[in-house]
């Protein structure tokens, strides 16, 4: 008899993996729910690389072990079927006599890969899979891409006028870059350096804006920095090159398909592309992209930098989008925060 699925029971397993944001990459986020008659009985989620998976979390949160062997265990990604820094967790769920497991989307590993599945079902456990999938796959992308792709998940990011320049014209690095960001905006942008594991800048704004490029107005691991610079222009003295966080450098003449399987190689599975306009331009032009957020304050420039633009006919998708207001450029008109997805990839 087909048991039932409650999609409520999913939705917290992805609740719960999204605790492990910014702390378990390369890995993936992980929840785990289980249920006895109805009741959650155990919770877990993966907290830490290389630490307990979510599901040995769920099972060693509950109290009497006995209802397991009358549970459904649900969980937002495959359980795993080899050994790595822990055990096999399909092989723990079979030992612990969990009867049923509702499973939201495939592991792209190859060590994995349907194997932890078909662990479970010819030790007679009923697995069910894609339930939410689509969410599950979205809350995982960088996981998901690395795998897939074998490259990183490349996110464009860049603040502009509303008639589209995202600096004054500046000569070095004296003239200081114009200002877009509010706090809140700045807040969200170091936020989002905290989640991922690279973040890359060319060698105009290395040079002009002598970035940090790390996580201040945010809680958080700094992301490793990438620079593009071909001629070796940007001086030792810059604070890309005071070791508070290392810095990758790519001198060489290499196609951006290039560094970015580099950075892959490395792994390194998520990239934030922060600047400037021409190293945006190049990932645009090679549909190397996976998602595009752009902030617009409500001021006019007139003249200076233009700012990249979305391509004309391709695929693109508006995720979301913030009306933020802040009184500090217009206080009749809020600055816009866009997100777009690349949906030919």
């Amino acid at each position: 008899m087909k048991f039932e699925i409650k999609m409520q029971y999913m939705l917290r397993c992805l609740e719960l993996a999204a605790h492990g944001r910014g702390c378990v990459a390369p890995n993936p986020m992980v929840g785990a729910v289980i249920v006895a008659d109805d009741v959650v009985i155990g919770e877990g989620f993966h907290r830490c690389y290389g630490e307990a998976h979510a599901e040995e979390n769920a099972i060693t949160s509950v109290k009497d072990k006995a209802a397991l062997s009358r549970s459904t265990l649900y969980v937002n990604l495959e359980p795993c079927a080899h050994y790595g820094k822990t055990p096999p967790c399909a092989e723990l769920i079979i030992r612990n006599k969990i009867p049923r497991v509702v499973v939201a989307c495939i592991d792209p590993n190859p060590k994995v890969a349907g194997k932890g599945i078909q662990m479970l079902r010819d030790a007679g456990v009923e697995a069910t899979t894609g339930v939410m999938e689509k969410e599950a796959i979205a809350l995982n992308c960088f996981f998901m891409t690395a795998h897939r792709l074998h490259r990183p998940y490349i996110i464009l990011k860049w603040a502009q006028s509303e008639d589209g320049f995202i600096d004054r014209k500046r000569a070095d690095v004296s003239v200081k870059p114009y200002l877009f960001s509010t706090p809140l905006t700045q807040m969200m942008v170091h936020r989002l350096r905290a989640e991922v594991q690279a973040i890359m800048v060319g060698t105009n704004t290395a040079l002009l804006d002598n970035p940090c490029l790390t996580v201040r107005y945010w809680p958080g691991k700094s992301p490793v920095r990438v620079l593009i610079d071909h001629r070796r222009r940007i001086p030792q003295h810059y604070h890309l090159f005071n070791g508070a966080q290392p810095t990758l450098v790519f001198t060489q003449k290499e196609e951006i398909h290039e560094i970015v399987n580099s950075l892959y190689k490395k792994g390194l599975h998520s990239l934030l592309v922060e600047g400037g306009a021409s190293l945006h331009r190049s990932f645009l032009e090679e549909n190397l992209w996976d998602e595009i957020i752009i902030e617009t304050a409500p001021v006019h420039l007139k003249i200076g930098v233009k700012a990249a633009v979305l391509p004309v006919g391709r695929n693109i998708q508006l995720l979301d989008k913030q009306f933020i207001h802040s009184g500090i450029f217009n206080r009749e008109k809020p600055s816009v925060m866009e997100r777009f997805a690349n949906g030919a990839v």
